[in-house]
């Protein structure tokens, strides 16, 4: 058992670390997946993704819960929970974790336009955020 714990820990310390998550590096992998899929994805633009923020999909938009200001503290609009600022500026958890950004795209997505948000649209959505200071 003695000889089973040293090895344990050699091969837990032979993982790598896993780089870090910022939100400019999911832009860019959102990116070279958007180009990959199609040809005429050029680069993100936050205008578009301003646009797609605030524009309502059916009875929804991004702003329904993170507020037109995504600087600004949000609240769920069928719960009331209240929600961390989205943009980055903001909140310095934002877009940190990319297990969790792809779970709440998923999610968010799927109920505000009912199917998941395309790499164009993701990228677009974080460069707009991106631009968004801390004072709105």
């Amino acid at each position: 058992m003695r000889r089973m714990i040293p090895a344990l820990l050699t091969a837990a310390l032979a993982v790598p670390t896993a780089h870090a998550v910022t939100p400019e590096s999911l832009m860019q992998g959102y990116t070279a997946e958007a180009r990959g899929n199609a040809s005429t994805f050029d680069a993100p633009s936050a205008s578009l993704g301003q646009q797609f923020f605030a524009k309502k999909h059916g009875e929804w938009s991004c702003s329904s819960c993170h507020t037109s200001n995504p600087a600004a503290p949000g609240r769920h609009a069928v719960t009331g929970k209240p929600i961390a600022p989205l943009a980055p500026a903001a909140n310095p958890k934002s877009f940190r974790d990319a297990a969790r950004v792809e779970k709440w795209f998923k999610r968010n997505c799927n109920d505000t336009l009912d199917r998941p948000c395309t790499a164009a649209e993701k990228a677009d959505l974080i460069a707009y955020l991106l631009s968004v200071q801390k004072g709105g």
